[in-house]
């Protein structure tokens, strides 16, 4: 059974950081690109951050380019990423993606509620 379970979202003060997590199970993850995703309300999903399957190429949106890290651990089928100088309208539901590099392929998470403000 395929499993994206994130972690690490919560409530922070402009200005902090936080790590999110998504562990995964149940599929060939370094068979696998990773991206996080957002979507805030009324907003559509936002792609934010992608990386490949090996972890060489990383990818941003303008929007998070240079204050987030995405990173991935294959040996622990895990996937990261580090929010710095976070602002409120980085306020969203983010969640985690998984799609086959061969195939179409495509597991999502549930989602982790990241929440800025003061």
């Amino acid at each position: 059974q395929v499993q994206l379970v994130e972690s690490g979202g919560g409530l922070v003060q402009p200005g902090g950081s936080l790590r999110l997590s998504c562990a995964t199970s149940g599929f060939s993850f370094n068979l696998y690109r990773m991206s996080w995703y957002r979507q805030a309300p009324g907003k559509e999903r936002e792609l934010i951050a992608t990386i490949t399957n090996g972890g060489v190429t990383t990818n941003y949106a303008d929007s998070v380019k240079g204050r987030f890290t995405i990173s991935r651990d294959n040996a622990k089928n895990t996937v990261y990423l580090q929010m710095n100088s976070l602002n409120p309208e980085d306020t969203a539901m983010y969640y985690c993606n998984s799609k086959a590099i061969w195939g179409s392929r495509e597991y999502w998470g549930q989602g982790t509620q990241v929440t800025v403000s003061s």
